[in-house]
Protein backbone atom coordinates (compact mmCIF):
# COMPACT_ATOMS: atom_id res chain seq x y z
CA UNK A 1 0.00 0.00 0.00
CA UNK A 2 3.26 2.42 0.88
CA UNK A 3 4.42 1.77 -2.94
CA UNK A 4 1.35 2.33 -4.08
CA UNK A 5 0.64 5.93 -2.33
CA UNK A 6 4.17 6.81 -2.98
CA UNK A 7 4.37 5.79 -6.97
CA UNK A 8 0.42 7.44 -7.52
CA UNK A 9 2.15 10.81 -6.02
CA UNK A 10 5.09 10.06 -8.01
CA UNK A 11 2.91 9.97 -11.74
CA UNK A 12 -0.02 12.22 -11.36
CA UNK A 13 1.22 14.40 -12.96
CA UNK A 14 2.38 12.13 -15.83
CA UNK A 15 -1.37 10.88 -15.52
CA UNK A 16 -2.90 14.22 -15.76
CA UNK A 17 -0.44 15.29 -18.43
CA UNK A 18 -1.39 12.16 -20.70
CA UNK A 19 -5.53 12.27 -20.41
CA UNK A 20 -5.24 16.37 -21.48
CA UNK A 21 -2.90 15.10 -24.41
CA UNK A 22 -4.99 11.84 -24.82
CA UNK A 23 -8.54 14.08 -24.94
CA UNK A 24 -7.11 16.70 -27.24
CA UNK A 25 -6.03 14.40 -29.59
CA UNK A 26 -8.98 12.96 -30.06
CA UNK A 27 -10.50 16.00 -31.50
CA UNK A 28 -7.55 17.43 -33.03
CA UNK A 29 -8.95 17.06 -36.65
CA UNK A 30 -12.70 17.05 -35.37
CA UNK A 31 -15.20 20.09 -36.93
CA UNK A 32 -17.19 19.65 -33.82
CA UNK A 33 -14.49 19.27 -31.49
CA UNK A 34 -15.37 18.02 -27.74
CA UNK A 35 -19.49 18.97 -28.84
CA UNK A 36 -18.86 15.21 -29.85
CA UNK A 37 -18.48 14.21 -26.25
CA UNK A 38 -21.77 15.77 -25.62
CA UNK A 39 -23.19 14.08 -28.89
CA UNK A 40 -22.13 10.70 -28.76
CA UNK A 41 -24.12 9.87 -25.83
CA UNK A 42 -27.58 11.89 -27.00
CA UNK A 43 -27.11 9.89 -30.52
CA UNK A 44 -26.98 6.84 -28.64
CA UNK A 45 -29.93 7.53 -26.51
CA UNK A 46 -31.93 8.52 -29.14
CA UNK A 47 -31.59 4.55 -30.60
CA UNK A 48 -32.33 2.81 -27.10
CA UNK A 49 -34.60 5.35 -27.00
CA UNK A 50 -36.49 4.00 -30.33
CA UNK A 51 -36.40 0.13 -29.26
CA UNK A 52 -37.59 0.72 -25.83
CA UNK A 53 -40.20 2.73 -26.92
CA UNK A 54 -41.44 1.77 -30.05
CA UNK A 55 -39.87 -1.72 -30.13
CA UNK A 56 -40.67 -3.01 -26.27
CA UNK A 57 -43.30 0.17 -25.45
CA UNK A 58 -41.69 0.98 -22.71
CA UNK A 59 -44.32 2.96 -20.40
CA UNK A 60 -41.49 4.56 -17.92
CA UNK A 61 -41.57 7.84 -16.71
CA UNK A 62 -38.70 10.50 -17.78
CA UNK A 63 -37.86 7.81 -20.47
CA UNK A 64 -35.10 9.92 -21.79
CA UNK A 65 -33.26 10.63 -18.76
CA UNK A 66 -34.00 7.05 -17.41
CA UNK A 67 -31.76 6.02 -20.73
CA UNK A 68 -29.35 8.88 -20.61
CA UNK A 69 -28.19 7.95 -17.40
CA UNK A 70 -27.83 4.43 -17.80
CA UNK A 71 -25.69 5.20 -21.04
CA UNK A 72 -23.49 7.73 -18.99
CA UNK A 73 -22.22 5.08 -16.25
CA UNK A 74 -21.98 2.10 -18.69
CA UNK A 75 -19.80 4.19 -21.34
CA UNK A 76 -17.79 5.24 -18.43
CA UNK A 77 -16.87 1.89 -17.45
CA UNK A 78 -16.74 0.39 -21.12
CA UNK A 79 -14.71 2.43 -22.85
CA UNK A 80 -12.28 2.29 -20.04
CA UNK A 81 -12.30 -1.72 -19.67
CA UNK A 82 -11.85 -2.20 -23.20
CA UNK A 83 -9.52 0.55 -23.65
CA UNK A 84 -7.11 -0.79 -20.83
CA UNK A 85 -7.09 -4.32 -22.83
CA UNK A 86 -4.30 -3.67 -25.29
CA UNK A 87 -2.93 -0.18 -23.43
CA UNK A 88 0.17 -1.80 -22.39
CA UNK A 89 1.50 -2.51 -26.25
CA UNK A 90 -0.07 0.49 -27.34
CA UNK A 91 2.48 2.30 -24.99
CA UNK A 92 5.01 -0.09 -25.69
CA UNK A 93 7.47 3.08 -26.87
CA UNK A 94 7.26 4.69 -23.30
CA UNK A 95 7.26 1.36 -21.34
CA UNK A 96 9.96 0.32 -22.68
CA UNK A 97 12.31 3.24 -21.95
CA UNK A 98 11.07 4.34 -18.67
CA UNK A 99 10.32 2.84 -15.74
CA UNK A 100 6.06 3.56 -15.03
CA UNK A 101 3.71 1.39 -12.82
CA UNK A 102 1.58 0.08 -15.67
CA UNK A 103 -1.67 0.91 -13.22
CA UNK A 104 -1.21 4.32 -14.35
CA UNK A 105 -1.74 3.93 -17.78
CA UNK A 106 -5.29 2.83 -16.74
CA UNK A 107 -5.24 6.01 -14.05
CA UNK A 108 -4.90 7.97 -17.73
CA UNK A 109 -7.75 6.15 -19.22
CA UNK A 110 -10.05 6.41 -16.37
CA UNK A 111 -9.15 10.38 -16.65
CA UNK A 112 -10.27 10.65 -20.25
CA UNK A 113 -13.99 8.70 -19.33
CA UNK A 114 -14.50 10.35 -16.69
CA UNK A 115 -14.70 14.15 -18.16
CA UNK A 116 -16.85 12.68 -20.40
CA UNK A 117 -18.87 11.12 -17.75
CA UNK A 118 -18.99 15.04 -15.95
CA UNK A 119 -20.45 16.13 -19.05
CA UNK A 120 -22.71 13.94 -19.36
CA UNK A 121 -23.79 14.72 -15.68
CA UNK A 122 -24.27 18.79 -16.81
CA UNK A 123 -26.86 17.07 -19.15
CA UNK A 124 -28.63 15.01 -17.07
CA UNK A 125 -29.07 17.87 -14.43
CA UNK A 126 -30.17 19.81 -17.17
CA UNK A 127 -32.79 16.90 -18.21
CA UNK A 128 -33.65 16.78 -13.89
CA UNK A 129 -34.15 20.17 -13.99
CA UNK A 130 -36.63 20.30 -17.51
CA UNK A 131 -38.81 17.05 -15.86
CA UNK A 132 -39.32 19.38 -12.54
CA UNK A 133 -37.62 16.90 -10.64
CA UNK A 134 -36.64 17.85 -7.05
CA UNK A 135 -33.51 18.29 -5.74
CA UNK A 136 -32.66 16.34 -2.11
CA UNK A 137 -29.92 16.14 -0.11
CA UNK A 138 -30.26 11.73 -0.36
CA UNK A 139 -29.02 12.74 -4.29
CA UNK A 140 -25.68 13.31 -2.57
CA UNK A 141 -25.32 9.63 -2.33
CA UNK A 142 -24.55 9.36 -5.84
CA UNK A 143 -21.20 10.24 -4.92
CA UNK A 144 -20.36 7.13 -2.66
CA UNK A 145 -21.80 5.13 -5.94
CA UNK A 146 -19.66 6.75 -8.25
CA UNK A 147 -16.61 6.09 -6.45
CA UNK A 148 -18.01 2.50 -5.99
CA UNK A 149 -18.22 2.46 -9.94
CA UNK A 150 -14.57 3.83 -10.12
CA UNK A 151 -13.00 1.35 -7.56
CA UNK A 152 -14.56 -1.75 -9.76
CA UNK A 153 -14.15 0.08 -12.89
CA UNK A 154 -10.22 0.40 -11.78
CA UNK A 155 -9.86 -3.22 -10.45
CA UNK A 156 -11.48 -4.58 -14.07
CA UNK A 157 -9.28 -2.18 -15.70
CA UNK A 158 -6.07 -3.07 -14.28
CA UNK A 159 -6.88 -6.87 -14.33
CA UNK A 160 -7.64 -7.14 -17.81
CA UNK A 161 -5.03 -4.86 -18.97
CA UNK A 162 -2.72 -7.38 -17.02
CA UNK A 163 -3.72 -10.21 -18.65
CA UNK A 164 -4.06 -8.18 -22.11
CA UNK A 165 -0.38 -8.34 -22.53
CA UNK A 166 -0.15 -12.60 -22.61
CA UNK A 167 -3.44 -13.10 -24.29
CA UNK A 168 -4.08 -11.71 -27.69
CA UNK A 169 -7.15 -12.92 -28.06
CA UNK A 170 -8.31 -11.16 -24.74
CA UNK A 171 -10.29 -7.86 -26.70
CA UNK A 172 -12.20 -9.91 -27.83
CA UNK A 173 -13.34 -12.14 -25.50
CA UNK A 174 -13.97 -9.39 -23.01
CA UNK A 175 -16.16 -7.42 -25.73
CA UNK A 176 -18.27 -10.23 -25.42
CA UNK A 177 -18.97 -10.49 -22.52
CA UNK A 178 -19.15 -6.53 -22.21
CA UNK A 179 -22.15 -7.08 -24.74
CA UNK A 180 -23.64 -9.53 -22.48
CA UNK A 181 -23.11 -7.09 -19.32
CA UNK A 182 -25.19 -4.40 -21.25
CA UNK A 183 -27.82 -6.27 -21.85
CA UNK A 184 -27.88 -7.70 -18.20
CA UNK A 185 -27.34 -4.11 -17.07
CA UNK A 186 -30.84 -2.51 -17.51
CA UNK A 187 -29.18 0.61 -19.70
CA UNK A 188 -32.30 0.82 -22.01
CA UNK A 189 -35.26 -1.09 -19.56
CA UNK A 190 -36.01 -1.19 -16.09
CA UNK A 191 -34.50 -4.76 -15.02
CA UNK A 192 -37.69 -4.43 -11.77
CA UNK A 193 -40.35 -4.52 -13.72
CA UNK A 194 -38.94 -6.11 -16.98
CA UNK A 195 -37.55 -8.49 -14.69
CA UNK A 196 -40.09 -8.92 -11.70
CA UNK A 197 -39.06 -12.15 -10.19
CA UNK A 198 -35.99 -13.40 -8.08
CA UNK A 199 -33.92 -13.32 -11.10
CA UNK A 200 -34.12 -9.54 -11.57
CA UNK A 201 -33.44 -9.17 -8.01
CA UNK A 202 -30.51 -11.27 -8.33
CA UNK A 203 -29.39 -9.64 -11.22
CA UNK A 204 -29.28 -6.14 -9.42
CA UNK A 205 -27.62 -6.85 -7.02
CA UNK A 206 -25.25 -8.95 -8.36
CA UNK A 207 -24.53 -7.58 -11.34
CA UNK A 208 -22.41 -4.09 -10.35
CA UNK A 209 -23.33 -2.01 -13.21
CA UNK A 210 -26.76 -2.93 -13.01
CA UNK A 211 -26.51 -2.22 -9.65
CA UNK A 212 -25.05 1.21 -9.93
CA UNK A 213 -27.00 2.08 -12.70
CA UNK A 214 -30.37 1.47 -10.88
CA UNK A 215 -28.96 3.44 -7.93
CA UNK A 216 -28.52 6.56 -9.43
CA UNK A 217 -31.92 6.06 -11.24
CA UNK A 218 -33.53 5.69 -7.79
CA UNK A 219 -31.96 8.80 -6.85
CA UNK A 220 -32.90 11.12 -9.48
CA UNK A 221 -35.70 10.18 -11.13
CA UNK A 222 -37.67 7.78 -8.33
CA UNK A 223 -36.50 9.90 -5.32
CA UNK A 224 -35.90 6.30 -3.70
CA UNK A 225 -32.36 5.31 -1.57
CA UNK A 226 -30.07 3.19 -3.15
CA UNK A 227 -30.00 -0.45 -1.11
CA UNK A 228 -27.04 0.99 1.12
CA UNK A 229 -26.06 -2.79 1.79
CA UNK A 230 -25.19 -3.86 -1.45
CA UNK A 231 -23.56 -0.55 -2.21
CA UNK A 232 -21.15 -0.96 1.41
CA UNK A 233 -20.46 -5.13 -0.30
CA UNK A 234 -20.07 -3.28 -4.10
CA UNK A 235 -17.70 -0.95 -2.43
CA UNK A 236 -15.48 -3.68 -0.71
CA UNK A 237 -16.02 -5.97 -4.14
CA UNK A 238 -14.18 -3.02 -5.48
CA UNK A 239 -11.80 -2.12 -3.29
CA UNK A 240 -10.53 -6.20 -3.32
CA UNK A 241 -10.51 -6.04 -7.34
CA UNK A 242 -8.36 -2.89 -7.29
CA UNK A 243 -5.91 -4.74 -4.54
CA UNK A 244 -5.33 -7.85 -7.03
CA UNK A 245 -5.24 -5.64 -9.59
CA UNK A 246 -2.56 -3.63 -8.51
CA UNK A 247 -0.37 -7.03 -7.12
CA UNK A 248 -0.38 -8.50 -10.20
CA UNK A 249 0.73 -5.32 -11.95
CA UNK A 250 3.51 -4.98 -9.14
CA UNK A 251 4.08 -8.74 -9.57
CA UNK A 252 4.57 -9.24 -13.38
CA UNK A 253 5.37 -6.04 -14.81
CA UNK A 254 8.73 -6.47 -14.89
CA UNK A 255 8.05 -9.32 -17.64
CA UNK A 256 5.95 -7.08 -19.80
CA UNK A 257 8.34 -5.49 -21.79
CA UNK A 258 9.74 -9.01 -22.91
CA UNK A 259 6.55 -10.14 -23.73
CA UNK A 260 5.15 -7.21 -25.83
Amino acid sequence: MKRFIRDVKKYKNYAIYSAKSGLKAEVANSYLNWLWWILDPLLFMLVYMFIGMIVYRSKEPNYTLFVFSGLTLWNFFNKTVTGSIKIVRGKKSIISKIYLPKYVLVFTRMAENFVKMVISFGIIIIMIVAYGLPFQFKQLLIFPILLVLILITFGVSTIVMHFGVFIDDLFNIVQVALRVMFYMSGVFYNISTKIPDKFGAYLLRLNPLAFCIDSVRRLIIYNEYPMMKWLCAWGVAGVLLSVAGVWLVYRYENSYVKVI
